[in-house]
């Protein structure tokens, strides 16, 4: 049975662990028995919050049966019901006792020698744009209540098979339109670190688990920035992989539409790349999906930042507008990487930046024909979200001339970040245009005085990545004065999804970012 609360009786939670502490204290020992995995528990028990712990390291606690699948699903199961009224990211749960016995059914499986996978015994809620088995899928619509998923995605399949628990889904915005994760029916997502503000989007509620702890790991998908945005905004990371590196089936048009992708979030890079290495590899279901896998996370090394060039792209010399401090917080955090021996240099594309936009409204407002069914009947239409009905009668005026420009101009935009990279590393760029927000704000009007003319204008920031196609990896890069997270997408080159991955393990060894938790509030 499915709710929106969980309302069993929960224990008391303990006093959690500074984050690098306990990574400390979980150095290896025991690896004969746990050769899995590259950070296994120490010999002592676990912290007495088990939700303190990494998804890593808890799927490594629980393979050691240094605790049971039963206790992680309770203590995820009290901070749920201690945080998610207030932030509200996850939505569509199942009832406590369900998952209780779900739980006790994983640690029979251990008791028996079955091992599922990674993710054994890990609580997981999806994306609500994504299909479930058994769960609804409502994205955040009131056309969609009654819709429960008969099967999974293919990418959630394979997380059910690396042995995660569904517990219920993550909150998005309607239909994931909007870098803002508010809809109709499950009501705004809040920011970790502030809930008067938005988490982002559209896997704000993804973001949010992660950031707030009341999910060890977190998938979500990335049309506009919808990996990278929540990610920046609640100091997590967002991983937009190469196109055709994680298959979509089922799907309507494997060929043509190719802006949106799924992808892995995680509280550290390891986690992000356990979780890729689960969900990517090729499907012949799904034509143009890449032939090359992921290796395991053990196959990964952090990446020599001696030397290591990274293109910055910042603002486009001013042709973004930025909220003042946006730009300030990056390249003091690219002076720190400098100080690692990093090469920093400020680059711009051989390309027209509005000819860019052009092609971005174009292709997004193709996409948005699916609208149709909805669109045709006067009932349903008014039940839509605005900018969803302004989407559809954009894609109703493109012409197929405009969809052939289109197609050029997004070749010659790849082609240019290409050349790009063949002089630097990655190339790099805020992940947002402003801070965090009020979550009542549907969207910022302007930036520093320049008048917003879409919803989305203000995140014009990540369509470059999403138009090329190539892996972008999503980063904390600090905080504002007022203590609200900046985040920065760092571009690799096609394909390479290893060595950017690789990348982000030296970055994350370099910086402390990710140590500043937010302060959570148990009310408004």
């Amino acid at each position: 049975m499915l709710n929106n609360s969980s309302r069993c009786p929960r224990p008391v939670e303990g006093e959690p662990l500074p984050r690098r502490t306990f990574l400390r204290a979980a150095a290896a020992v025991g690896a004969s028995s746990l050769t899995h995995f590259s950070m296994p528990l120490a010999a002592q028990s676990p912290p007495s919050d088990l939700t303190e712990l990494s998804a890593s390291s808890l799927s490594a606690a629980i393979r050691a049966r240094k605790t049971s699948c039963r206790e992680v699903m309770q203590a995820y199961l009290a901070r749920i019901q201690r945080y998610n009224d207030v932030y509200n990211a996850i939505v569509s749960m199942l009832d406590d006792d369900q998952l209780m016995r779900l739980a006790d059914e994983a640690d029979r499986d251990l008791e028996q020698g079955r091992y599922r996978g990674w993710m054994h015994g890990l609580p997981h809620a999806v994306k609500d744009l994504a299909n479930a088995q058994g769960f609804p899928t409502v994205k955040g619509s009131p056309l969609l209540t009654d819709s429960v998923a008969e099967t999974d995605d293919l990418f959630i399949s394979r997380i059910r098979s690396a042995g995660a628990i569904f517990i219920g889904k993550t909150n998005t915005p309607e239909f994931g339109y909007g870098s803002q994760s508010y809809n109709p029916v499950f009501g705004p997502v809040r920011n970790a670190y502030d809930p008067r503000l938005t988490s982002g989007g559209s896997s704000g509620g993804a973001a949010v688990g992660l950031a707030t702890h009341m999910l060890p790991s977190a998938d979500g998908s990335d049309m506009m920035g919808s990996l990278r945005n929540p990610a920046a905004f609640n100091n997590v990371i967002g991983f937009r992989p190469s196109q055709g590196r994680i298959p979509r089936h089922p799907t309507s048009d494997m060929f043509y539409q190719q802006l949106s992708t799924a992808g892995p979030m995680g509280r550290n890079v390891e986690d992000t790349i356990r979780l890729l290495h689960s969900i990517a590899g090729p499907d012949a279901r799904y034509a143009l999906s890449r032939t090359d896998e992921i290796p395991a996370y053990e196959a990964f090394q952090p990446r020599n930042l001696k030397g290591f060039k990274i293109g910055w792209l910042g603002s486009y010399d001013g042709y973004l507008a930025m909220e003042p401090g946006v730009l300030d917080v990056c390249e003091k955090n690219l002076e720190q990487l400098s100080g690692h021996g990093v090469v920093v240099e400020p680059c711009r594309p051989p390309y027209d930046m509005a000819r860019l936009w052009q092609t971005w409204l174009t292709l997004r407002h193709w996409s948005a024909l699916w609208v149709k069914d909805y669109y045709d009947d006067p009932a349903k239409r008014k039940l839509l979200k605005p900018e969803v009905v302004w989407e559809y009668e954009g894609g109703l005026k493109v012409t197929g001339e405009q969809l052939h420009a289109a197609g050029i101009a997004r070749s010659e935009w790849y082609e240019a970040l290409h050349g790009l990279l063949d002089k630097y590393d990655v190339i790099a760029l805020p992940s947002a245009q402003v801070f965090p927000f009020p979550a009542d704000v549907h969207w910022p009007k302007s930036i520093n005085g320049r008048e917003m003319d879409t919803y989305h204008r203000w995140m014009e920031v990540v369509i470059g990545g999403t138009l090329s196609g190539l892996p972008v990896a999503g980063l904390p890069a600090s905080f504002s004065g007022q203590g609200l997270p900046v985040g920065m997408q760092f571009i690799g080159r096609m394909g390479e999804d290893v060595a950017l991955l690789e990348f982000a393990m030296a970055y994350e060894r370099a910086t402390d970012h990710l140590d500043r938790r937010p302060e959570l509030r148990e009310s408004l």
